[in-house]
């Protein structure tokens, strides 16, 4: 069955830019507070580091394996000087005859005998070299036997003491390593982009344009999927229980929007879906669990209908996301010269909390995602696009960047964070995609909390 975990993760597999086994510091420095500020990167939490005595066992095993591999080379170089003696045990048994026959007749049959003797006993030098090895083949064996013993001894007490543990108690110490890097990863506070891998492909259906989501503030276990093809002239949402089923096409419910929306970029949070209504400004809340609007306002000065869209037209105007701080609105205004205007929005009345008015044009942007109160910008929707900008809420600053990503259908128009699956949902040409990214993160130690 798929899960989205099961989607990223194999993504990760293929692109990891850190070891799979233990916590890497990816760069440090110091804020101006004097607090540690340094960048990680967490193993994958489905593996377990093996401990020392599962390392010590598998360390005795290759040495014992290395051993018995020597005693066969030496059993086989035994063999052979043992038929060497065999052989040159029967030419002294007839040397052993020679030398009688000399005695029995040692005036006439001297000279010949003494050849023959000569040319035996050439035959038999190089079996001096060979008995040597023999007896020093003999004690290496000898040796390894006494090895091999204490070996087996250590390998059985180290047996009997991981046998010790049984499944139940395996499976309880994996769900407290778990528990541990769970919390470890929730000290993990707001990051900077540093890096996009992918994507990694969904599902290929519907139009060249439309958006497809989750919601980052659901529980773990609610992992919902909704689908809206296609940037106008749309009323009907698509609900999914599953990635898997959504891969699958298995529609769980579908919703008739009482108004038909504008654009791709529409964002589910918290259980409701906001979107542009078509020709208009207005942002529309309307809640999955009622079938309700909760609440609509107008978004002022903000162009609407092809007025200010982002490189690819489709009525992308009014540009709604989350990110972990809360809901905000991208789009441009005349007063601002048609630049981006960021716009921090409160989820129950769709308010303008805080707005921030940046010099980039609204017109040569591809796309844009909020991470943690930072908008990143991509410089086109065609292939080659990059991240190409970026504005801190936090410090109102800006600053261009070079963040490439792979644009493997050519043409996108739907490009979100999604803070609980830390993953950029994309609508590819039709295809429904998913980034990795790789953020430079602060570790917050407890003094800070």
């Amino acid at each position: 069955m798929y899960t989205l975990s099961a989607f990223l993760d194999k993504s990760r597999a293929g692109t990891q830019i850190s070891p799979k086994e233990g916590w890497q510091v990816y760069s440090s420095a110091q804020d101006p507070d004097g607090r540690c500020i340094c960048t990680v990167v967490a193993p994958e939490q489905n593996l377990c580091s093996r401990d020392a005595k599962s390392r010590q066992l598998r360390q005795l095993l290759e040495k014992v394996q290395n051993m018995s591999q020597s005693i066969e080379v030496l059993n086989l170089r035994t063999q052979r000087d043992f038929q060497y003696v065999l052989k040159m045990e029967t030419q002294m048994k007839g040397l052993k005859a020679k030398f009688r026959q000399i005695e029995d007749d040692r005036k006439t049959l001297m000279t010949k005998h003494f050849q023959e003797l000569k040319e035996k006993m050439d035959e038999l030098l190089p079996l001096i070299p060979v008995l040597e090895q023999y007896k020093t083949d003999a004690k290496l064996i000898t040796q390894f036997k006494e090895e091999i013993r204490n070996l087996f001894a250590v390998l059985t007490g180290i047996q009997e003491e991981i046998g010790a543990y049984d499944y139940e108690e395996l499976h309880q110490r994996v769900l407290s390593l778990e528990t541990r890097l769970r919390d470890c990863m929730k000290k993990l506070t707001c990051g900077k982009l540093l890096k996009i891998t992918g994507p990694i492909t969904i599902k290929t259906s519907g139009t060249r344009f439309g958006a497809w989501m989750t919601d980052p503030l659901a529980s773990e276990k609610n992992n919902r999927v909704w689908y809206m093809d296609s940037y106008t002239n749309n009323k009907i949402v698509r609900e999914y229980k599953s990635i898997a089923d959504f891969v699958s096409g298995a529609e769980s419910r579908t919703y008739n929007l009482p108004f038909k929306w504008a654009g791709t970029n529409h964002v589910v949070y918290n259980g409701s879906l906001y979107f542009n209504k078509y020709q208009s400004n207005i942002i529309i809340k309307y809640s999955f669990d009622t079938g309700r609007v909760l609440a609509q306002r107008s978004l002022e000065y903000a162009g609407f209908q092809n007025v200010y869209p982002y490189t690819w037209g489709g009525f992308s105007d009014i540009d709604l996301m989350a990110d972990e701080i809360g809901l905000w609105a991208v789009y441009a205004t005349n007063q601002n010269a048609g630049n981006i205007v960021v716009s921090q929005l409160n989820q129950d009345t769709l308010e303008v909390m805080k707005s921030w008015s940046t010099g980039y044009p609204k017109r040569s942007a591809g796309e844009s995602f909020m991470i943690c109160g930072t908008l990143y910008v991509t410089n086109s929707h065609l292939t080659g696009a990059k991240v190409y900008y970026s504005y801190s809420t936090k410090t109102s600053t800006y600053e261009y960047t070079d963040i490439p990503f792979h644009n493997q259908y050519f043409h996108i128009s739907m490009l979100d964070y999604n803070a609980r699956d830390r993953a950029l949902y994309a609508w590819n040409n039709g295809h429904q995609v998913l980034f990795n990214v790789t953020l430079f993160h602060i570790i917050k130690t407890e003094d800070d909390t």
